[in-house]
């Protein structure tokens, strides 16, 4: 059963009952009840919708409660704020835009654009997908077309931007080599010789990026959710950037930064900073330096606020041994530990359950790397980001 059995007549009608009486993990008790009443393959395909409907809800905002979903569908789309912002960015440069969304998937990106005020066509090879995402066009009242087809074969002369998501999944698992991307990365690179811009995995390496295209790490609420390459008419003259939403603070410098003995304060740069190989931007944003010139951790002897890091107040160094952090967790009494780590080869959780923190006591533990030493720090969280 298809996404267009719902769209109107009894499927719309079931799917309407579904959501108004969905809750999660009484999924079984909601089509028992819907059977007596409907067609039963009707309401699975309902009560599926429902459940997707709820869990977009993360991704989309309100607009999940009248969207359409497939399972890899929603898993693959890009939230909302990310969409907004990558839209946004093509609209300042090239106002009414022509865009073309090779491989469009469920829609995601073509609702971002055309609110944006972008023309927006949608290509995707998948029939239902497809129609999935000509449903969420219409069903948010917003213009565009999609059509079905192979995005390699796709005619791209009549547009103005080309945007890509290359898939980066194989037999059900997640790809993080760029060369085993779907279309191929051959083709990704052919893309970005005209003004285009193409998702990509936050782990694509630096040395891939193509001369004459600027890399864009962003994060939304502290989480690194993709990297986008900009080039043509979008690309801006800088090679690296990370953008930081919700606030959209965005940084591409990375001054020269010493190193040295840690301070009152240490600064963990947000991920998308880290990605970009911009931390010393933090080091320059706080007035402090490098724990260590190979460590993503910058620290200072003042509190600065900075939307680029998160801060902790360091209470004390601790020897770096099971013992000796156990004793302290004990003395302090400890409940709630919080362990971040950098350059040593050590998994929090299971060190967490090894130290068996009991008690009302709250603390961070930072655990990293200085030359080659491993040491740890007992600090107190200031805030995610200041």
């Amino acid at each position: 059963m298809t996404v267009t059995a719902l769209l109107d007549g009894p499927g719309a009608e079931v799917l309407a009952a579904a959501c108004a009486d969905y809750h999660p993990g009484r999924e079984l008790q909601l089509v028992e009840k819907l059977r007596r009443r409907y067609d039963a393959s009707l309401v699975t395909a309902a009560v599926t919708q429902a459940s997707l409907r709820h869990r977009a809800v993360a991704k989309f905002g309100a607009d999940a409660a009248r969207m359409y979903f497939t399972p890899d569908g929603l898993e693959q789309a890009t939230r909302t704020t990310v969409g907004s912002h990558r839209a946004a960015r093509i609209a300042m440069t090239l106002p009414g835009a022509s865009v073309v969304d090779l491989g469009c998937g469920i829609g995601g990106d073509l609702i971002s654009a055309a609110r944006a005020g972008l023309r927006v066509t949608g290509v995707e090879r998948d029939p239902e997908t497809a129609a999935t995402a000509r449903a969420n066009l219409a069903a948010l009242d917003l213009p565009g077309e999609v059509v079905v087809g192979d995005a390699e074969s796709a005619e791209l002369t009549p547009y103005d931007v080309v945007f890509a998501d290359p898939a980066r999944r194989a037999d059900g698992r997640r790809v993080f080599d760029h060369n085993a991307y779907s279309p191929p990365w051959s083709f990704v690179t052919g893309l970005l010789q005209r003004t285009a811009c193409v998702k990509v995995a936050p782990g694509i390496p630096h040395d891939a990026v193509p001369d004459g295209v600027e890399a864009e790490w962003v994060s939304d609420a502290g989480e690194v959710k993709e990297a986008a390459l900009w080039s043509g008419a979008l690309y801006a003259g800088i090679a690296r950037r990370a953008t930081l939403l919700p606030g959209g603070v965005s940084v591409s410098d990375a001054p020269e930064a010493e190193s040295g003995p840690v301070g009152q304060y240490i600064y963990e740069p947000d991920g998308a900073v880290v990605r970009a190989g911009l931390v010393t931007a933090v080091a320059a944003a706080v007035d402090g330096w490098l724990l260590d010139p190979r460590i993503a951790y910058v620290t200072a002897p003042t509190l600065v606020p900075t939307p680029l890091a998160s801060a902790y107040e360091v209470v004390e160094q601790l020897p770096y041994k099971e013992k000796a952090l156990r004793s302290w967790v004990r003395a302090q009494g400890i409940g709630t530990l919080e362990i971040k780590k950098r350059g040593v080869d050590v998994d929090p959780a299971q060190l967490r359950k090894k130290l068996a923190p009991k008690g009302s006591g709250t603390a961070t533990l930072i655990i990293t790397r200085i030359g080659r030493d491993a040491v740890a720090y007992s600090c107190r969280r200031i805030g995610l980001a200041l």
